[in-house]
């Protein structure tokens, strides 16, 4: 029996955005994916440039390519909720029904963040949440964007 075919960098970042895309907002509408899948590139890009962002969004890693960049933001801890164990949509995350049409559009959205087709509806934010809980960090701030149950923010 033979083994899988490695992924490429920005084959694995697709897939992992997917699945990130699909655990955190695959219930949400469309323009809610992607202004998600903005942020994730937001943060991608910046950790390509910046390493104090390198060190709050990619757990320090200095990533040499965009797609390894944006697996840096995806893996680092605390970053998208689901991708923590103990979440509760965490499964959605580790094992998404291959059937889901949802699943499908978080591939489609993910592979055209990644190709650079994908118009940034978070315009330039790199911090979130649900619309149904304020953390602490937001209280005071104002959304740069309200897109699909997602609040979005710039940097202060």
């Amino acid at each position: 029996m033979s083994a899988a075919p490695a992924l490429t960098a920005n084959e694995a970042a697709a897939e992992l955005l997917a699945r990130v895309l699909y655990a955190e907002a695959g219930s949400c509408p469309v323009r809610g994916i992607e202004a998600l899948a903005g942020l994730a590139m937001n943060r991608a890009r910046l950790v390509l440039e910046d390493a104090a962002a390198q060190a709050r969004f990619a757990n320090g890693e200095a990533p040499a390519s965009l797609p390894r960049a944006l697996i840096a933001v995806l893996r680092a801890p605390f970053q998208f909720p689901t991708r923590h164990p103990r979440h509760k949509r965490h499964a959605l995350f580790a094992a998404p029904p291959e059937e889901d049409t949802a699943l499908a559009v978080c591939r489609r959205v993910a592979q055209r963040a990644l190709a650079g087709a994908l118009p940034d509806a978070s315009r330039g934010a790199l911090l979130w949440h649900g619309a149904l809980c304020l953390p602490g960090w937001a209280v005071g701030r104002i959304p740069c964007a309200e897109l699909g149950g997602l609040i979005f923010y710039r940097p202060a």
